[in-house]
């Protein structure tokens, strides 16, 4: 199958399976007496919006190098990432605000019925496969959207967790647990949301990459054939892709067609080696 056939089919996949969710939360929460699953609803809802803006950044991504952009449009995936936390960091404060306001208040809780709760254990089963599912494809994308998009799901499966343990704890006489459940479900979001917004922004203002990969990708590098040692590494992430820049130092008595040969021959097994490696440009030094 190929990136745009599994694109297509996640968003699909996303967008109907949290709009039927969605719908039968909100009716369970409203017909159920719970402000916690009514949270929970309006929680599945924004990840409608935030699988639609996941699919638009990972497609707008993949056009190709063109006179305006020559590095490609890799960073579009992550402005789609920063606008999720953004819309997850907005429902999370909305839905905080609502229990707040339900605990201050006093006078709207009332005991949950049976219909929430077994709305919230659906819920956890249809939002964690929905999670593995899409982190699934995620991953063989390479797609930092999709991924934001995947721990969506996850957040709303933990927030469906949350609604189970205030909507049980309510119906056994504890009416105050459904809003105060709704805070917990704003924290599990705000965190969420962080996580994916961080991840964008490193992503976005070129981050090397951690010491594990330069590690690797050093010791890789200083085995090739004619090099002599590294003199300079510098690595950037650019949205998925990772940009390199390396000084190698070679025998100070080869000839220039040697010393382009030996750089040819790292920069090709590099790209073929590590497969986000967009490009790497290498200069070549006489050893010392």
């Amino acid at each position: 199958m190929d990136e745009t056939k599994i694109i297509k089919k996640l968003s699909r996949v996303g967008i109907w399976g949290n709009v039927l969710l969605a719908g039968f939360k909100l009716a369970a929460g409203i017909m159920g007496n719970s402000s916690a699953m009514i949270s929970d609803a309006v929680h599945s809802l924004s990840d409608v919006f935030a699988t639609f803006v996941a699919y638009l950044g990972v497609i707008l991504s993949m056009k190709p190098e063109d006179e305006n952009h020559p590095y490609g449009h890799e960073r579009i995936e992550c402005v789609a990432s920063l606008i999720l936390g953004l819309i997850l960091a907005v429902t999370g404060f909305g839905i905080g605000y609502t229990g707040i306001q339900k605990i201050i208040s006093h006078e709207d809780l009332v005991i949950p019925t049976m219909l929430p709760l077994v709305a919230a254990v659906i819920s956890i089963v249809v939002k964690e496969a929905m999670f593995w599912y899409t982190m699934f494809y995620a991953r063989k994308l390479n797609s930092s959207a999709f991924k934001a998009d995947a721990w969506h799901h996850r957040s709303d499966a933990l927030s469906s967790v949350g609604s189970f343990i205030g909507i049980g704890l309510a119906m056994i006489g504890f009416p105050i647990m459904d809003p105060i459940a709704s805070l917990v479900i704003c924290l599990f979001i705000l965190k969420v949301a962080y996580d994916i917004s961080r991840d964008a922004l490193d992503k976005m203002l070129d981050t090397s990459c951690d010491k594990d990969f330069e590690e690797n990708l050093r010791t890789f590098i200083e085995d090739q054939p004619g090099v002599e040692h590294i003199d300079l590494l510098h690595t950037r992430q650019f949205g998925n892709k990772i940009y390199i820049d390396l000084e190698i130092a070679a025998q100070r008595d080869i000839s220039l067609v040697e010393a382009h040969e030996i750089a040819e021959s790292v920069h090709n097994s590099v790209e073929n080696k590590y497969l986000n490696v967009k490009h790497i440009m290498i200069h070549v030094n006489p050893v010392e």
